[in-house]
């Protein structure tokens, strides 16, 4: 049965330049499903312009309405939604968000079919589609140019002005690091994105009793995991599973890393209920060496104390003075300087976008043409028939709510 998918303008301010599916994709996906047309809604703002889709024979036009499925990158305006069609986006609901609430609401009352691009999971739960990787690329990138920017050692230029990740690698091949010790945190895309930076750049990775124990004449960096920074309470071996399951058992052995590092990455998944890798007394600690943080991860007031606020691309960087608990320039002499950054992917639209697509034509589109054999579509659906899914039952509550904003 035919499907018409849109690609539909970014609306959400500041401006977002990714797309799901580049010219290049979006005729990949036609050629290779002859049952899928791709409709592009005109924008002046995405990354590849109209005439490109135009070029490679995909039509762009200003009314995307009669299309069956809509997909885009972040939240749709409630004033653009079309009721009854099928919307893939970022909705920032399932978390609860409170400043959500009224798009999931309209969402409801105008019979879409809601797919979060988080909800797209394997049967283990595992996520299928994300920018994971271009937030962990472009963050360890920040962090570096913080450092060059804060101690006067070079001038890196902002990822937003270059062309791609090509551009980006051929930047830090220009620059010479300190003897610095780095400790990235993680074990997903995020985490594996920053450590190909780091690995670009010949940083050495060396393990956790050397890092811990030894001197270096050179930059080298420790790759660490939940159980690494984690530890049992009742002294007992740490189980990563039960850990993720329950975390109430455990305390923070981060304050090891903190002790020697200078730099911290983060690329972990933090979890509702588990011990913060340092709080703010912690960073108050005369031996707490930190004085540089790339907050990937960006949990506000969270397991990085330091991380007060998210920043921005436009002023990236900020202080944070352990004495006083308060922002201060990124600069100032005390202060650890934070790279907390909320949207990295945004910086490089070309690279994020073409991986993007690239991830939802092998796991989504497939889904439409093959009675969604593997359950993809069905795990993903928040909203059908102005309800919630069994699946996502538990929003419920989050929908009835009034919206404080």
């Amino acid at each position: 049965m035919p499907v018409k998918f849109a690609i539909i303008k970014e609306r959400k301010n500041p401006p977002d330049r990714r797309v799901v599916f580049s010219p290049e994709k979006s005729q990949e996906v036609i050629q290779q499903f002859p049952d899928a047309q791709i409709i592009v809604e005109s924008s002046s703002i995405r990354v590849f312009p109209d005439s490109t889709y135009r070029e490679s024979g995909i039509e762009v036009t200003e009314d995307v309405s009669d299309c069956d499925v809509m997909i885009g990158v972040k939240e749709v305006p409630i004033s653009a939604l079309i009721p009854n069609k099928k919307y893939f986006f970022f909705s920032h609901t399932i978390k609860k968000q409170p400043y959500n609430r009224n798009l999931l609401k309209a969402i409801l009352e105008k019979n879409i079919e809601l797919y979060d691009h988080e909800t797209i999971v394997d049967e283990s739960g595992h996520r299928l589609i994300g920018f994971g990787r271009f937030a962990g690329l472009v963050g360890a990138y920040n962090g570096f140019r913080a450092l060059g920017k804060r101690d006067g050692l070079f001038d890196l230029p902002k990822v937003e002005h270059l062309a791609d990740f090509d551009a980006v690698k051929a930047e830090l091949d220009k620059i010479k690091l300190p003897n610095i010790k780095i400790v990235l945190t993680g074990r997903g895309k995020v985490a594996y994105g920053a450590k190909e930076i780091l690995d670009h750049m010949q940083i050495p990775e060396i393990s956790i009793e050397d890092f811990l124990s030894k001197p270096f004449n050179q930059a080298v960096f420790c790759f660490i995991d939940v159980m690494d920074y984690n530890k049992r309470k009742d002294g007992q071996p740490g189980d990563k599973r039960a850990f993720f399951r329950d975390p109430s058992g455990y305390k923070s052995d981060f304050m090891r890393f903190a002790k020697v590092s200078d730099m911290l990455i983060t690329g972990h998944f933090y979890g509702d209920g588990a011990p913060f890798f340092f709080t703010r007394e912690d960073a108050k600690q005369p031996d707490f060496k930190i004085n540089l943080v790339a907050d990937i991860s960006c949990d506000i007031d969270g397991p990085v104390a330091c991380t007060i606020r998210p920043s921005t691309i436009a002023n990236p960087f900020y202080g944070y003075d352990p004495k006083s608990e308060m922002e201060v320039a990124f600069d100032a002499p005390g202060a650890i300087t934070v790279m907390a950054v909320d949207n990295l992917p945004c910086e490089l639209p070309k690279d994020a976008s073409e991986g993007f697509g690239e991830m939802f034509m092998e796991h989504l589109i497939p889904a439409f043409f093959n009675g969604d054999k593997d359950g993809v579509l069905e795990r993903a659906l928040i909203t059908k028939g102005g309800k919630l899914t069994q699946r996502f039952n538990y929003l419920q509550e989050y929908v009835n709510e009034t919206s404080v904003l």
